[in-house]
């Protein structure tokens, strides 16, 4: 059975790269984008802030300000990741899959689980829009 998913998760990754034009770049997919930027950018900060010490036995010249940013960039990823998984269960629900096929592709044991999940984060995404949280 793992061998079966394994398969159609390779499948699944093979149409997506599909999706890619010739510069690497997601069609139509500006938030992808920007995670993908936002993931970089945060390896870079961290690889620096890690990084070993300078020959004077100095730390990296990473301040306090460029980890605040870092942190703040994880927010807003967050807050995209979040969106993107809302159009993604919408897109597959107008599909027809129903939440027993979502759930076991996001890992959870129940399509309750699923709904619920959906749910709360529907929920979390419209209190950020009106400004409640």
């Amino acid at each position: 059975m793992a061998g079966m998913a394994g398969d159609a998760l390779g499948e699944a990754r093979q149409r997506l790269s599909n999706l890619v034009d010739g510069n690497g770049l997601v069609v139509d997919g500006n938030p992808a984008c920007r995670l993908e930027e936002g993931a970089a950018l945060l390896g870079r900060l961290l690889a620096a802030a890690a990084g070993p010490l300078h020959g004077d036995g100095q730390v990296p010249d990473v301040s306090e300000d460029d980890l605040g940013a870092g942190l703040g960039l994880l927010t807003n990823m967050r807050l995209s990741l979040d969106r993107l998984e809302a159009q993604a269960v919408m897109e597959a629900r107008r599909q027809g899959m129903d939440w027993r096929q979502i759930a076991q592709h996001q890992g959870l044991n129940s399509s309750q689980a699923a709904s619920q999940r959906y749910q709360r984060l529907v929920t979390r995404l419209e209190e950020i829009r009106q400004g409640v949280r």
